[in-house]
């Protein structure tokens, strides 16, 4: 007789219950249960009852094998020591039939010898529980080997999926298939493979495909050892290969994807299946799309450099202040000088003074100018490795017009040891002029206008410099965490939007972050970051 428990979802004092859905899952699910102790067997019932397993009952190993024949269950839960045929006797059998040796066998004595274990193990079971045994355990070891049991029945229902399947994938797939021998000759081609070749399956049926195969940039078969297919054949590894050449039937060429995979049995190659793709599309594309995004860049740069000449241009009457000042010095130095000449007690070292300080007033103009040009150049895209605090440095000097203009004081704190930065210089010269004007502005006729615009550069986790911009101006708007980077978007009555969202996306090309945070004293506080060199 045949002992079932159809066992319902209730509560078990023992451990957590499963879910309904998993009650569902495991409705098919049966356990053998073999002991000859009545007292065990109650105890593995109430340990295993209201989980949603169907629970079969033996005494002996005889009635067990019994059993398992008829109803076949996912596990069996065998004590050793039984008279009669015993837990190993049982377990062997049960691994010599065809019909029964997927069942999980889980041994449950009082037997704690590792050799008795290892006999165990070796008879084909898949686990050992102790006795006396602990529900929890039971439960976890019953569970881990159940769902092992689910995995493995849905894996073979989808091999059996795949089998029925794979041929008519085969035929309908848009990738070409060819399955070749060891010496590289095909055995097999699917339809596309035929259609992107321009053969027929008889045609294609023991042809070379190495001979088809063309080596890189040219359009002739590479020679068989250089290819990535005999090293598939020859070493079982699998490969891919990313627009390689293939000859067509007629002796055209067109470009493909290929993977390599190696068919073993027995850990011996047989053979390989070649996957490849026609991307003649994809190639006209990409040679799209690269146009494309040079012209993207071409504007780009344009917009770039305009945004700099803009900024030269708002600041251009204050550089013709600055200019115009060496250049008055050096027109009344001049006159001196002439003076002097005509002198008949010729003053010699009065007139090498003079001399000097036109010099030195002609420098001070040229580095004005030379800042200027320097700034307003459009740039090749030349990362260059710069020293970052001399970079900011000669920014604040650019900026000191408008400082005065704005009667702002500049302020530096830069850090010492700051490793050097991989930048176009141009560019973040840029960008860091950009916020230094904007703080400025933000802090014209503002009471903490004395207090100046601060400027830091700091390092951060060894792999990027960061360059802070702060101010105690009017601070920023309420919507600038949304739009403060979008181009167009301004607070200025007179401002374009485009400043921030051109170096926004300089800064983003050097893969570093720009952003921005609300002062807590009052203002903003602007920074961005470039990588170390």
């Amino acid at each position: 007789m045949i002992l079932v428990v159809d066992s319902q979802y209730q509560k078990d004092a023992h451990s957590e219950q499963p879910v309904p859905s998993e009650l569902a899952e495991r409705k098919d699910e049966k356990i053998l249960l073999v002991d000859d102790n009545p007292t065990n067997l109650q105890v593995l019932l109430q340990t295993l009852n209201g989980r949603g397993y169907k629970l079969l009952i033996a005494k002996d190993g005889e009635n067990a094998l019994r059993i398992a024949h008829k109803a076949q269950p996912a596990l069996v839960l065998l004590d050793i020591m039984m008279p009669g045929i015993d837990g190993y006797e049982v377990c062997r059998r049960l691994k010599n039939d065809p019909e029964l040796s997927s069942i999980a066998v889980i041994f449950l004595s009082a037997l704690d010898d590792t050799r008795d274990k290892v006999r165990g193990l070796e008879t084909g079971a898949v686990d050992y529980i102790a006795k006396p045994f602990q529900s929890e355990e039971v439960i976890a070891r019953v569970e881990n080997q159940l769902k092992i049991y689910r995995l493995e029945r849905a894996l073979a229902a989808r091999n059996r999926q795949l089998e029925a399947s794979n041929q008519r994938l085969l035929e309908t797939m848009r990738e070409g298939v060819f399955e070749v021998d060891t010496d590289g000759f095909v055995v097999f081609a699917n339809p596309a493979a035929c259609r992107m070749t321009g053969g027929d399956g008889q045609d294609l049926i023991s042809r070379d495909l190495f001979s088809m195969i063309l080596c890189e940039n040219c359009n002739k078969p590479a020679p068989r050892e250089q290819t990535a297919l005999y090293k598939t054949l020859r070493e079982g590894v699998v490969q891919s290969m990313e627009e390689g050449g293939f000859l067509r039937s007629d002796g055209s060429v067109f470009p493909v994807d290929f993977s390599y995979t190696p068919i073993a049995e027995k850990d011996a190659i047989t053979g390989a299946v070649v996957v490849f793709r026609d991307v003649t599309e994809k190639k006209r594309q990409q040679e799209v799309l690269t146009q494309a995004l040079g012209e993207v860049q071409e504007q780009k740069d344009k917009l770039t450099h305009m945004s700099r000449l803009s900024s030269m241009g708002e600041m251009a009457s204050g550089f013709a202040h600055e200019v115009n000042q060496p250049l008055t010095a050096i027109n009344n130095y001049a006159q001196v000088c002439r003076r002097v000449l005509y002198r008949d007690d010729f003053d010699k070292a009065f007139l090498d003074e003079a001399m000097s300080k036109i010099a030195t007033q002609a420098q001070r103009a040229g580095d004005i100018i030379s800042r200027i040009r320097s700034f307003v150049r459009k740039p090749d895209h030349h990362l260059e490795v710069v020293d970052c605090n001399r970079l900011i440095t000669d920014i604040v000097r650019l900026a000191e017009v408008d400082a005065r203009n704005n009667q702002v004081e500049i302020h530096l704190d830069l850090a010492e040891d700051l490793p050097d930065v991989r930048i176009d210089p141009i560019q973040v010269q840029q960008v860091a002029l950009n916020l230094v004007r904007n703080a400025m502005e933000a802090m014209k006729n503002q009471p903490a206008r004395d207090v100046g615009v601060l400027v830091e550069t700091r390092q951060l986790d060894g792999s990027f410099v960061c360059v802070r911009v702060i101010d105690r101006g009017h601070g920023l708007a309420d919507d600038a965490e949304e739009k403060m980077f979008t181009p167009f978007y301004t607070t200025k009555p007179d401002g374009m939007g485009i400043g921030l969202s051109v170096c926004h996306s300089i800064i983003q090309t050097h893969g570093g972050t720009l952003n921005f945070e609300r002062n807590p004293e009052g203002g903003a506080i602007l920074w961005f970051t470039v990588p170390v060199a």
